[in-house]
Order: structure tokens, then C-alpha cells, then sequence
């Protein structure tokens, strides 16, 4: 019997918490509800959600700074609710690692899309391709895909959320070759109609971040205007 997917709404308004927890649950998904980061936090104790949806504005602790403290943990997918005006705070929010927004205010529908879209490509967990278990050195560093951790000329590992391991691996993989954005959705995600290209820029920019000695003139990572990402760094294979 396939299980039923569990979705956490994390919303300090009860209105909006009820009306999705019941529009999810009649569309076959399992629902918990947080009125903020406490709550969040507790329910997250309990046993980690399929999926969290999460609000940007919250008195307290707003949905940007739980984003955060869930991605240093955590690679539980995140949609964000945004205010239509605050184009700042989706972009940021992307940057810290949600997986897709929603604009308040939103159709449900569209919402249990975005869900769904999300959970089909967690689930179907597919990296690249044949070259998964596979170990590359590059620069300074070792990514084992056998283990998909990430670690330095000093044995640390570096975290990387699985978004990020899946673009850094579709690129070592693949040294010297260009891949447009629509490459690397279908890659790293799977396409739907659901995700942005925007996407893959800021999971571009974070790993630059991780990676690069000077992530504003990055050398591993080279931008191709207009066609997409390249390797550019010399990568080795190990057995």
C-alpha cells in the first residue's frame, strides 16, 4: 500500500491553515499545521514531512530565517507563500534553498500542483545518470556520488543540499561541456511546467559560494551567455 504523503503548512493565520490542511487532505495527502517556528520545530522533532509549506511573513520569526535553519539540516522540500509585492523575498528565498513560491493570494489548486510536482521529483530521486556512484576530483575538491557528499583538499565535507549536489554532479560529470538551464532541470529535476529556469541560476550561485575561491570571478564554474553552465575546471575520475 503506497504511503501517504505528509505535508507541514507552517502559517501564523489560522484561516489559511485550516482552508489548506482541508483542501490537501480531500486531495489525498496527510496534513500537520505550525502557527510559526516553534510549532515548526516541534513538528519536525516529531518525524520529518514529505513536504513543508511554509510563510515568508510571520511576526517573529519570519519564513526566511526558518527556510534557513531548515536547509542547514535538512533537505525537506519547501514552497513558500509570498506576498505579491516583495519580489526581494522570493528571490532570496530561492537562495536559501525553498524549491518554489506561490503568490498570496493563490488558487489552492495551483498550490497542490506545485506539491505534487515537488514530490514526484524527490521521490523519483534520479541525479543524472550512470555516472551516480561515481567519484570526481576537481580544483580543491572530491565529490563522491557513491556517498553524494562533497569534501575538501582536507578530508572536511561540505553540506550540500540535494538540488545542489544533483547541478554540481550533472556538471563535473560533464567537464567542458555546456548545459543550457533546460538541460539541467531535466537532469537534476525532471522538467514541469511548474519550475523556473531562475531556479538553476540561484542553485548556481550558492554552489559557487561553497566552491569558488572567488565566487564573483568563478573558475570552476564558468557562465556560458546564453547557452547556460559549464565546467570548466580540469576533473579527474576515481576508481
Amino acid at each position: 500500500m503506497e504511503r501517504t504523503q505528509h505535508i507541514l503548512i507552517v502559517d501564523d493565520h489560522r484561516e489559511i491553515r485550516e482552508l489548506l490542511a482541508k483542501f490537501l487532505t480531500r486531495n489525498g495527502l496527510r496534513v500537520s499545521v505550525a502557527n510559526g517556528g516553534a510549532e515548526m520545530r516541534q513538528q519536525l522533532r516529531a518525524g520529518a514531512p514529505d513536504l513543508i509549506v511554509l510563510d515568508i511573513m510571520m511576526p517573529g520569526e519570519d519564513g526566511l530565517t526558518l527556510c534557513r535553519q531548515v536547509r542547514q539540516d535538512s533537505d525537506i522540500p519547501i514552497v513558500l507563500l509570498t506576498a505579491v509585492s516583495e519580489e526581494t523575498d522570493k528571490i532570496v528565498g530561492l537562495e536559501l534553498g525553498a524549491d518554489d513560491y506561490v503568490t498570496k493570494p493563490f488558487n489552492p489548486r495551483e498550490l497542490l500542483a506545485r506539491i505534487r510536482a515537488i514530490l514526484r521529483r524527490a521521490s523519483s530521486g534520479r541525479p543524472a545518470a550512470a555516472s551516480n556512484d561515481k567519484r570526481f576530483a576537481f580544483d580543491r575538491w572530491v565529490l563522491d556520488g557513491s556517498r553524494r557528499v562533497l569534501t575538501d583538499s582536507g578530508g572536511e565535507e561540505i553540506p550540500l543540499g540535494t538540488a545542489e549536489y544533483r547541478v554540481l554532479q550533472a556538471l563535473v560529470s560533464r567537464p567542458g561541456i555546456v548545459l543550457s538551464r533546460d538541460q539541467l532541470l531535466d537532469i537534476t529535476a525532471g522538467r514541469s511546467a511548474q519550475i523556473f529556469d531562475r531556479s538553476i541560476d540561484n542553485l548556481v550561485s550558492r554552489l559557487r559560494k561553497r566552491i569558488e575561491r572567488d565566487p564573483q570571478h568563478p573558475q570552476i564554474i564558468k557562465t556560458v551567455w546564453g547557452d547556460g553552465y559549464v565546467c570548466a575546471a580540469p576533473v579527474t575520475e576515481l576508481s
